[in-house]
């Protein structure tokens, strides 16, 4: 053990290394397009990602999120909101769970728009593109998810800013620690898809949802 505890100390580190050295670089690349909702500027949409739902709740972290989205359009900072989720499962449907609690907090309907095809975040990124032809957004999550979710939304094309949640207390702690600990292996990932730019696992023809949203009254 003796013999090895220096290669291994060393292999170790290089290990560390590698899995969190792409998390330091898109907190920095980022760091320019996050900001609060007082701050961020204006843009016409607001992304909201899903983040899971019991039955017909959207789980803690998500309200968080919806509740942030809510704000930003009773603001003025942004006119629509792409609500983008998981409905792969029959009675499983993020982005009507997700609809209807944005009613809740006093958003019309009419100026939500689902995607029922956002399967992870990249998918939700590309497809609010290439689906929705949005190119320019607020994409709204928690803050540890934040810069991955604005570094693959501007390598999807989009001139994208972030609004995120720090999501401590209120029962969402445990949560939000464990958000934290996945992110450096989901940062990983995600390096892929800022390098290959991979089609979203559901395409589809184009949508004007978001285009009939804006110009609703």
């Amino acid at each position: 053990m003796r013999r090895w505890a220096g290669p291994l100390s060393v292999l170790g580190g290089l290990g560390a290394y590698a899995v969190l050295a792409p998390t330091a670089w898109v907190y920095a690349d980022t760091a320019h397009c996050r900001a609060s909702v007082a701050n961020v500027p204006e843009t016409p949409v607001a992304l909201v990602l899903g983040a899971g739902i019991w039955r017909d709740q959207p789980s803690p972290l998500l309200a968080r999120r919806l509740d942030l989205a809510a704000e930003l359009y009773r603001r003025g900072k942004v006119k629509v909101l792409l609500v983008s989720g998981d409905n792969r499962v029959k009675g499983y449907d993020e982005p009507t769970v997700m609809r209807a609690y944005l009613a809740g907090k006093g958003v019309p309907e009419r100026k939500v728009v689902r995607d029922f095809a956002g399967l992870d975040t990249w998918d939700s990124c590309a497809r609010a593109k290439r689906i929705f032809g949005v190119t320019r957004l607020t994409v709204v999550t928690q803050d540890f998810h934040l810069p991955r979710a604005v570094a693959l939304c501007r390598a999807a094309g989009i001139e994208a800013w972030g609004v995120g949640d720090d999501s401590m207390g209120g029962g969402r702690t445990q949560a939000t620690l464990n958000g934290y600990a996945r992110e450096p292996l989901a940062m990983m990932k995600a390096m892929g898809n800022l390098a290959l730019r991979p089609d979203p696992a559901l395409l589809g023809k184009a949508e004007p949802g978001v285009k009939q949203a804006l110009a609703s009254p």
